[in-house]
């Protein structure tokens, strides 16, 4: 099972880094990883598994809004069956 985390806010340092650590300590791997500086926005896609993670997927929800309050960036996690859903004609 796969999700997307997008971020976008504006541009610090350490925003890679804290998501890639939040994933990581809820045991979700990243498979790709896609990021722009756009003058001094950032913005980031992740596709990653959470097969195995060691928390639910709302508790990761909540890891990553908390990541997302201390680096003032807006993280929004969507499960790939809604992803694909909404994509879709």
């Amino acid at each position: 099972m796969k999700a997307i985390i997008t971020v976008i806010g504006k541009d610090t340092v350490g925003i890679l880094a804290k998501v890639s650590d939040a994933c990581a300590k809820a045991n979700v791997n990243i498979v790709e990883v896609t990021q722009s500086v756009l003058q001094d926005m950032f913005a980031m896609i992740m596709l990653v598994e959470i097969d195995k993670a060691s928390v639910g997927f709302e508790q990761l929800r909540e890891n990553l809004n908390a990541v997302g309050k201390e680096t003032n960036t807006k993280i929004h996690v969507m499960h790939e069956d809604i992803f694909n859903s909404m994509h879709k004609i």
